[in-house]
């Protein structure tokens, strides 16, 4: 990477990398930018950020006050010559903060995001993901008729996440390095409540109970489906996920779990059960499961309410008869198989075509069934434009991903604007070994 100096040549591309995943997916990134004749810069904000940069000479430091972050970020854009910024989600202080100079500035700004399918796809937009996403604003009749334009059929990835234990891996690192590393960034305070402390010791206890938590996910899973009861799943997610905490009516996870069960006991048949599905990197911070019992024998249904760690969801789903959650992208799985969802956020697949906007007590009742041609209408659209095939934490998915961000985030459009104006790229197939 390039050394201290800037080099401010007319329409040369200058992109400044704050934030991203654990890991070291914006290391790499940044090469292939600066292979491409583009400048690059990183911020970072604490020893887990410089430990997954491996040039010092671009490494920035922000070492100052939460509040004097945006004059400084100003500052950084006019000695630098910055064009354009580069983060891993919108919504966490120092990204909101920057976001908002980078557009009053006119910069360009890449935003990245697990994916909104999955398993194996990330997000990439501009300006803004998740509740701030330009797709809030399109209708489905707006994507039918920007597919009309091509004719192309997607390729579906292998059914599985397939970066779990990488993801868990950097996660506890980044963490290590905060935790013991982190003089030099006295200043430093995440977005999480938690201290840097309790996060790592999660991580870590999250690792080694693995095995653990596998046999009680199975133990419990095929009870469930042995048990001949009809189910309805809850889909839990991260209570510290910026997604959760910006673009939710709430602000912890028993709140939305008091809503669930509340809804289920007066609507559902009495032969019903509930399923609350964890997220698969939940880490106890919180303890879900007496949380659920709790409220679940509060209603006077202890026995029809029951908890799922984390895993694969798709083998609860297949027997499921409908679900609810507050944005999560797992929503996108249960609208894939054609079933009724209802959600209590803002999220990107809240279409009025495939998501139900029934009272909670008469969805559980009667939910009505998505339409399911709009709903591939919609999942073509997003594998059309922000849907990028890869990942953050494996080498593999690293690489995948490579292939193909580098040439959307050097393109004129935003991909999604791109695909609606006619102009877009056509992709690299995806090719991934079964």
């Amino acid at each position: 990477m390039q050394t201290e100096t800037s080099d401010t040549t007319p329409g040369r591309k200058v992109f400044l990398m704050l934030q991203g995943p654990h890991g070291p997916f914006f290391w790499s990134l940044g090469r292939m930018l600066r292979r491409t004749g583009s400048e690059v810069w990183r911020v970072g904000f604490n020893a887990g950020d410089r430990a997954f940069w491996f040039s010092p000479g671009s490494f920035l430091p922000y070492t100052g006050q939460a509040e004097d972050w945006p004059d400084r970020f100003e500052a950084l854009v006019r000695e630098k010559g910055v064009t354009d910024i580069v983060l891993y989600g919108d919504t966490r202080p120092v990204h909101a903060l920057a976001t908002d100079r980078a557009r009053a500035l006119g910069l360009t700004v890449h935003v990245f995001e697990e994916g909104y399918i999955r398993p194996y796809w990330v997000t990439y937009e501009r300006d803004g993901s998740n509740g701030n996403s330009m797709l809030m604003h399109l209708s489905v009749q707006d994507m039918r008729t920007a597919l009309e334009k091509i004719d192309l059929d997607p390729i579906e990835p292998p059914p599985q996440w397939g970066e779990m234990r990488q993801h868990i891996f950097y996660g506890a690192l980044y963490h290590w390095f905060v935790m013991f590393r982190n003089g030099a960034f006295r200043h430093y305070k995440g977005h999480r409540e938690l201290p840097v402390s309790k996060e790592f010791l999660l991580y870590f206890k999250r690792l080694v109970l693995m095995p653990r938590h596998h046999l009680s996910r199975e133990w419990h899973t095929r009870r469930i489906l042995a048990s001949g009861f009809p189910f309805h799943i809850a889909l839990l997610q991260l209570e510290h996920d910026t997604s959760f905490q910006v673009h939710s009516p709430y602000t912890t996870m028993p709140e939305f779990i008091a809503d669930v069960i509340a809804g289920f006991a007066s609507g559902a048949p009495a032969h019903h059960h509930l399923v609350f599905k964890a997220h698969p990197l939940e880490n106890d911070r919180r303890n879900l499961t007496q949380e659920v019992r709790r409220i679940a024998a509060e209603h006077g249904v202890p026995d029809r309410v029951h908890y799922v760690r984390g895993g694969k969801l798709k083998r609860l789903l297949h027997m499921a008869r409908s679900a609810v959650t507050v944005n999560s992208t797992a929503g996108q799985q249960v609208l894939a198989l054609g079933l009724p969802l209802k959600v209590f956020g803002r999220a990107v697949y809240d279409k009025p075509e495939f998501v139900s906007h029934q009272p909670l007590d008469e969805f559980f009742s009667r939910p009505v069934r998505p339409d399911r041609r709009a709903y591939r209408d919609y999942r073509q659209f997003l594998l059309e434009s922000s849907q990028i095939p890869g990942g953050f934490y494996s080498k593999r998915g690293r690489r995948q991903l490579m292939r193909v961000v580098v040439d959307l985030m050097l393109a004129p459009e935003a991909p999604d604007t791109a695909l609606l104006h006619g102009t877009a790229q056509p992709r690299q197939p995806l090719r991934l070994r079964r």
